[in-house]
């Protein structure tokens, strides 16, 4: 008898329909002899509608009581799905993230898992239940409920994963794997058999929505195999794993990322530890900075320029305008009308070209390059918002068709 962890998202479960095509998914995984631990998302559109409500109340909620709110998402998902199991004769129980003994750190909004305690699911497991699991959820020390961000229910599933040496973790999503690109926007995009970790990783946090940058670290970290699948198609998914036999594939994706601020701060000093200054400060924050790029000195001045999440813009330019006497006083501009485009592929490794021909294919389509980051595996370019489908259709046809 295997133990399987299987993580479904809001669209899986958007309705009634949805619901019991999950329940039965679950209840055939269940009769095939298997022990299952179900992870489940707010259904559909449940997290923007409850952010909606927050707004009509308050412009600036506190993050607490947002993760008090948001937390209800996924309890009316599990709740239902269980009702679902029941009503097709599958003996289950659902738990909230905090009874199914995810203890975070204090960060509410963006939590971090500190301890998983899965004494009260391997309990129900043996009674013979199948164990529902609210995902994006857990209690921290102050008895406070806290949530993971964005994509938090991936996360659950990989660590209960992990932490129950399950045989399997399986994310089910509304598309059949892991593309090329995205398939919705790029009809030629092709579905991957497997891609490694490392892949898989650069590619989530790049802008890839299949999976959530976090939950592909605690797979890589507690080397849990990942397999991405669909809910509504019973087609083969992709592996996520530490090696793949995949040979000879140059690229494995192409990724957008809307979610982009360009942060730049004219004549700063040219002196040792400015950097340090600047970027310590945004760490005091909990802001996360990905690309940065540093003019040459001249005349004793130096333009700096990063990038940050688009919802921490705001709240990094406030920082930085508050400290600006640190940084010589120099000028501090934002802009929101950017996006990231990436090439990801541990092939580029061993093949010279690979920056060119991108280049390449951004300039036969007139796009502008703002800042370029690389590094083994991949290639990032800030460029205009609005060229960035065409970018990434440019891009794909380069290396891919």
């Amino acid at each position: 008898m295997a133990l399987i962890v299987q993580k479904f998202g809001g669209t899986s479960v958007k309705d009634r329909n949805r619901i019991f095509n999950v329940a039965r998914i679950v209840m055939n995984t269940r009769n095939a002899g298997n022990d299952v631990v179900v992870v489940v998302s707010a259904q559909g559109d449940t997290t923007d509608d409850l952010i909606a409500k927050a707004a009509e109340i308050t412009s600036d909620p506190s993050h607490r009581e947002m993760d008090m709110l948001l937390a209800t998402g996924e309890q009316i998902s599990i709740a239902l799905l269980t009702m679902a199991l029941q009503e097709l004769g599958v003996s289950a129980i659902s738990l909230t993230g905090w009874q199914a003994g995810f203890n975070t750190d204090r960060a509410y909004s963006k939590a971090r898992i500190k301890r998983l305690d899965t004494e009260r699911v391997e309990s129900e497991l043996a009674r013979n239940r199948v164990v529902v699991v609210a995902g994006f959820q857990g209690l921290n020390r102050s008895d406070d409920i806290t949530t993971l961000g964005r994509g938090g229910s991936d996360t659950s599933a990989v660590a209960l994963a992990a932490a129950l040496h399950a045989d399997r973790c399986q994310i089910f999503t509304d598309v059949e794997g892991v593309y090329t690109a995205d398939p919705r926007k790029i009809p030629k995009a092709t579905k991957l058999k497997e891609i490694t970790f490392d892949e898989m990783l650069e590619l989530a946090s790049l802008g890839a929505q299949v999976l959530n940058n976090r939950s592909v670290e605690l797979a890589k970290k507690y080397n849990v195999e990942l397999e991405v699948i669909s809910s509504i198609n019973p087609v083969p998914g992709t592996i996520v794993k530490e090696e793949t036999n995949v040979e000879g594939m140059l690229i494995k994706g192409v990724a957008k990322d809307n979610d982009v601020a360009v942060i730049s701060i004219k004549n700063v000093p040219d002196v040792p530890g400015m950097s340090f200054k600047v970027f310590s400060l945004l760490a005091q924050k909990n802001i996360n900075v990905d690309i940065i790029l540093q003019s040459s000195g001249s005349e004793g001045k130096k333009d700096l320029s990063f990038t940050v999440p688009l919802g921490d813009a705001e709240a990094a330019v406030s920082a930085l305008n508050s400290a600006a006497s640190r940084f010589g006083g120099g000028e501090i501009s934002v802009d929101k009308n950017s996006a990231k485009v990436s090439i990801v592929g541990a092939g580029m490794q061993s093949h010279s070209g690979v920056a060119s021909t991108m280049f390449e294919a951004l300039f036969s389509q007139n796009i502008n390059i703002k800042m370029i980051s690389t590094s083994e595996i991949k290639i990032s370019v800030i460029i205009d918002k609005q060229d960035a489908d065409k970018a990434v259709a440019a891009i794909h046809d380069a290396f891919i068709n």
